[in-house]
């Protein structure tokens, strides 16, 4: 049985219970089919101070050094992170925190066969190094603005693009990531998409009635409109609320936390319609259930994701969304039944979308069937596939 090496900075901790929760996912669901084992090196930025108002790096600094997880043991290096001039080398500090982690658990007798690395900069590059410096062949997957933003940037593109040749394969979680990085010219025939899948066990519709009754009489009437995600400039929240002020009838509620809360609250006033938005804050994994199944329908407006997550867990608790045909969004929402895609940022054009969805709203059992075709079984084969085929070959070429 192969033992895998699972190096990403997204990764959940005691800080940041939601950071990169897809990563854990997709590695739960892997570990399910019982072809492999797995460590997990998720390094955090060193920072000397513990308080959330010092931001992502006070939670950063929050994570213990070594945890464990669903059975899986996760150790939390630390790297130093320098402002300004940090993006440039923050792969290289990277490396070397996780390698001396590395060096102390082969002491322990603890080796593995593969690096399953996730986001390409700066962890796909640092992973790089790591294959070069231990031995090991390593997989990267790409996952959305690592491609669409950071890969646009002259310095890392040209870094991103040693790193595919060095990679033994890289995996996209959509068709457009694909279509990208073969652009970047990454080998064909080296990059696979495997889509996320659900936990349909987790995402199912509970508490509907409770918590529009929690929000008072008027926000139980409906319809109501969510957006889940961080409150950054990416994400269009300003969209959410302009499409809010649009359609009179609609209540929206915002969860999730970022720097432009008080930006967007603002806007809310300003449109006249703070008393039919809600900030609710960060909620937990466990806790986002309820919240999609009260809502009538998701909004998604970003101008940049590679697959969101957040579309399929909103449906599998029978919610419907809208989103922009960006990223996987077109891979995705391909019935009625699921929601509505829209080839356009403009607030109207998102408008006319939510409108129609309200008004020819599917049944939420269709909602759900819908999103139940879209298990982890596939997605878990094909990384088996990979990281086996990664393995031999590695191992064949390393005895010549």
């Amino acid at each position: 049985m192969k033992h895998i090496l699972v190096f990403s900075s997204l990764f959940p901790h005691s800080g940041e219970p939601t950071l990169g929760i897809f990563v854990e996912n997709r590695l739960r669901e892997l570990l399910k089919t019982q072809r492999l084992t797995a460590t997990v090196i998720a390094p955090v930025p060193w920072f000397p101070f513990k308080s959330n108002i010092f931001g992502s790096y006070g939670r950063a600094a929050q994570a213990t050094r070594v945890e464990k997880r669903g059975g899986v043991t996760i150790y939390h290096p630390r790297y130093l992170v320098i402002p300004k001039i940090g993006m440039a080398l923050t792969p290289y500090f990277m490396y070397l925190s996780a390698l001396r982690c590395i060096k102390k658990l082969l002491k322990q007798g603890i080796e593995f066969d593969l690096i399953d690395a996730h986001y390409l900069y700066p962890d796909g590059i640092a992973a790089a190094s790591l294959s070069a410096t231990l031995g090991k062949p390593f997989v990267m997957t790409a996952r959305g603005s690592d491609v669409t933003e950071i890969g646009l940037m002259p310095g890392p593109r040209k870094r991103i693009k040693k790193a595919l040749k060095s990679a033994s394969h890289i995996i996209t979680v959509s068709n457009n990531l694909r279509r990208d990085l073969i652009a970047m010219g990454g080998e064909e025939k080296k990059i696979t998409t495997l889509r996320n899948g659900v936990d349909l066990e987790r995402f199912y519709e509970t508490g509907r009635n409770e918590m529009r009754t929690e929000w008072g009489t008027e926000w139980a009437k409906g319809p109501i409109l969510l957006f889940a995600g961080w409150l950054i400039p990416r994400k269009r929240l300003d969209i959410v609320l302009e499409v809010t002020a649009r359609v009179s009838a609609l209540k929206t509620v915002i969860v999730g936390d970022g720097p432009l809360r008080a930006l967007l609250e603002k806007q809310c006033n300003d449109l006249g319609i703070t008393d039919r938005v809600r900030f609710v804050g960060q909620k937990t994994p466990a806790e986002m259930p309820t919240y999609f199944s009260a809502a009538d329908l998701l909004l998604l407006p970003s101008d940049r994701e590679g697959w969101a997550n957040v579309l399929l867990e909103a449906m599998a608790c029978g919610t419907p969304v809208v989103t922009r045909a960006i990223g996987g969004a077109p891979d995705l929402v391909t019935k009625t039944c699921a929601g509505r895609v829209v080839d356009s940022a403009s607030p109207d054009a998102l408008s006319s979308a939510v409108r129609d969805l309200l008004e020819n709203r599917p049944s939420r059992a269709d909602t759900r069937a819908f999103a139940e075709k879209f298990d982890w079984g596939t997605t878990s084969e094909g990384q088996n596939l990979i990281f086996d085929a990664a393995i031999k070959e590695y191992t064949k070429s390393s005895d010549i």
